[in-house]
């Protein structure tokens, strides 16, 4: 491979030791370097406030490796990687250790004595990215002299609309906007890297991909699992902050933005944000039929007996923080007028999933007269991003035999083939850090909008003193959901297989 020396860098990673760096960062990063797509000179610094050395972090990270899921352990890859790793112990309040940290990353030089260009990855808690920017910026680690300089910020972006406008006016103080890198892994996944591509690249389908053909659209990420160790974070943000606000906008502004002039960053982004600011606003009147909420009591995941929200551990008896979200809109402009978007996530429910469902109009007239109206569904096109990565179409064709009876078949293709390499999204991503490539990445106007959208329906519950409404775990939520549907027959989508 080909290196290009605006690509060796050292990436330093503040809370190295935490759960972020030990599921996706080191194993990600492992496995760029097993592909050969680490620069040779690539360095990792981990940071953290927990007493090791750089021994005790080989020793740490060869663990985390070991133990990915999907993740092949080879001996000499490790023995190379570890060459990079080295360990630096940072107390983020302290400011005496921003100096000595600026020296130790001011002494790195490349093969041909250069300073190095220096990545700073965020995995740390939202309430220290603020503290740790400044740090950064009023000890001069920020300022592009002598190589780039790039931070990379990982969700949540403030905790709503004025907090992410203090954030961003906050770090804006110590850098340019190119040098920063609001991460959303879910635009890393193969599936939704494939949306534009498939839009896009497709003549049979950009001439169907509008209001006249489509009827609705259903955006869904749907998890087994419940709070697990993460309450303390989860109950002070609910379904809507933690998945709507980001994922799930994310996934509606690509499925129906408009072709932009090119795939270069700032077009692309550009035509998300217009897709943002076209959507319509859900005023006061309008959240009872527009968003629903709900919380999971126990139940069954599978032959599991597990507890409701309220019993979880760290979560007060009294939290009213919502596990299940789910709202509609409209964005008003030409393309889509009148086409509702139905967007749900939730813990704690029956399948692991995340999709796009887009559902098409009935036929303008129905020419089989044998054929009940009941019987006649409609075309599905399905896009799953996980655990199946894969495109479903579903159309309608005569069963078997003499009479004129008709049923749903399901044209399945996989995203990947055989022999094709999985990558993780977070594999992309860093790559993309290096590259300087942001693509990917979120803008600051991105992330305002998202929060216009969902500001006032959590300002709204946050008012709100009814009895939330729960669901049973291991089910797919209240059936009470459905009251933010247009159409008395519209249903969840809740699989992949054809609706029968």
């Amino acid at each position: 491979m080909a290196y290009n020396d605006q690509d060796n860098a050292t990436l330093v990673i503040f809370g190295a030791t935490g759960n972020l760096s030990r599921i996706k960062l080191m194993p990600a990063l492992y496995l760029l370097d097993k592909a050969s797509q680490l620069h040779p000179q690539t360095k990792i610094l981990a940071t953290g406030r927990r007493d090791w050395d750089k021994e005790r972090c080989i020793e740490e990270v060869r663990d985390w490796i070991v133990d990915s899921t999907g993740v092949r352990f080879d001996v000499d890859v490790f023995q190379r990687f570890s060459r990079r790793l080295d360990y630096y112990r940072v107390d983020y309040s302290q400011s005496g250790v921003w100096p000595l940290l600026k020296h130790y990353l001011e002494s790195e030089t490349t093969s041909d004595n250069k300073q190095r260009n220096i990545a700073f990855y965020m995995a740390i808690r939202p309430a220290e990215f603020g503290l740790v920017i400044d740090a950064l910026g009023d000890n001069g680690l920020l300022m592009e002299k002598a190589g780039w300089r790039r931070v990379v910020i990982e969700k949540p972006f403030g905790y709503d609309l004025d907090s992410a406008q203090v954030l961003q006016k906050r770090i804006s103080r110590h850098m340019k906007e190119q040098q920063i890198f609001r991460i959303d892994h879910y635009l890393g996944k193969e599936t939704v890297q494939n949306v534009n591509v498939f839009r896009f690249a497709n003549t049979m389908l950009e001439p169907l991909w509008n209001r006249n053909y489509i009827d609705h659209i259903q955006i869904t990420h749907s998890e087994t699992a419940g709070v697990g160790t993460r309450a303390a974070y989860y109950d002070g943000s609910g379904a809507m902050r933690d998945m709507i606000q980001s994922h799930l906008l994310q996934l509606l502004s690509l499925v129906a933005m408009e072709p932009p002039a090119s795939m270069d960053a700032e077009d692309l982004r550009d035509e998300k944000v217009k897709v943002l600011k076209s959507i319509r606003p859900i005023t006061e009147e309008d959240i009872s039929t527009r968003a629903f909420r709900a919380q999971y009591t126990g139940g069954n995941i599978g032959s599991e007996i597990v507890r409701g929200y309220l019993d979880e551990q760290n979560v007060p008896a009294d939290s009213r923080t919502e596990t299940y979200a789910a709202m509609k809109l409209y964005i008003d402009n030409w393309r889509w007028r009148g086409v509702p978007f139905y967007l749900r996530t939730g813990k704690r429910l029956a399948q692991r999933q995340s999709m796009i469902s887009i559902c098409f109009r009935h036929p303008p007239q129905q020419l089989f007269r044998d054929v009940s109206k009941e019987g006649m569904k409609q075309n599905w096109l399905i896009l799953g991003i996980q655990p199946c990565n894969c495109l479903r179409m579903e159309v309608t064709v005569k069963e078997p035999g003499l009479d004129m009876q008709i049923r749903q078949t399901s044209l399945n293709a996989s995203l990947l083939d055989e022999g094709d390499v999985r990558t993780d999204a977070y594999e992309d991503l860093l790559l993309d850090i290096l590259s300087g490539d942001r693509s990917l990445f979120l803008r600051h106007d991105e992330v305002e909008y998202a929060w216009r959208i969902v500001d006032p329906v959590i300002d709204a519950w946050s008012r709100d003193k009814k009895p939330l409404q729960t669901y049973p775990a291991g089910s797919w939520g209240s059936p009470e959901s459905r009251v933010i549907f247009d159409k008395p027959q519209t249903r969840w989508r809740h699989s992949l297989d054809p609706v029968q």
